[in-house]
């Protein structure tokens, strides 16, 4: 069992699983795709390996620079994990909430995600940081751009657990219509290139109950940071 303060993760490695579009790879921009169910196979590894990360670094919800609480609670590892308080979003080398450094990205993690950056045509992914979000329902991702990485260059691998979520992939402006993409549990979406800027978040997690993660969705995120 995974968890934190507030809410158990209990995770049953051999919950059923109908993932009926698993394998199908989606294009959602020139250089952005979904790739149905592909952390599927690795999941009796990399969950143990993620309860190993979060009793390290338990999730723990944010205050913007404005001073708004987010309602997405954040964990990281790797080299640098992402923060954000009034002073602004940025990447640090250790947890300011207990000033050690992030856990250690399991090398499976980094595995997984270069499998899925080569099935994207991103080929010598190295990512650095990889951002742990949790959405219980009504939780949501604002509209945003990830720009505070160091470099541009890398895209950004986005993998989808637990809960099914509706993510919005739009333009290089916030008021540009966005495309609606339901992301399923396995899923994972990796876009970069000429689709690296463009703005992108979750609308509010509808109710439901996952057979291994219960009432929640866990979204890890891998980028080449510094």
């Amino acid at each position: 069992m995974m968890r934190n303060d507030d809410n158990p993760i209990t995770l049953d490695l051999f919950a059923d699983e109908p993932p009926t579009t698993s394998g199908q790879i989606e294009r959602i921009g020139q250089q952005a795709f979904v790739l149905r169910g592909f952390a599927l196979p690795w999941l009796e590894r990399l969950l143990p390996a993620l309860e190993t990360v979060l009793q390290a670094a338990p999730f723990r919800q944010m205050v913007t620079p404005g001073g708004f609480t987010m309602s997405v609670a954040l964990s990281s590892c790797g080299a640098l994990g992402w923060t954000t308080d009034r002073s602004g979003y940025r990447y640090t080398a250790h947890d300011p909430q207990t000033g050690r450094p992030w856990p250690d990205m399991p090398a499976l993690f980094r595995e997984l995600a270069q499998a899925a950056a080569r099935a994207a045509h991103f080929e010598h992914f190295e990512p650095d940081a990889c951002l742990i979000n949790r959405y219980v329902p009504g939780a949501r991702m604002s509209l945003h751009q990830d720009k505070n990485e160091r470099s541009l260059s890398a895209p950004i691998v986005s993998m989808s657990l637990g809960l099914p979520a509706m993510f919005q992939f739009g333009g290089f402006e916030r008021s540009d219509k966005t495309l609606r993409v339901p992301l399923f549990h396995g899923d994972i979406v990796v876009w970069g290139g000429v689709d690296r800027l463009r703005y992108h978040g979750v609308l509010p997690l509808k109710d439901g109950r996952h057979p291994r993660f219960g009432a929640q969705r866990i979204n890890m995120t891998f980028r080449t940071a510094g």
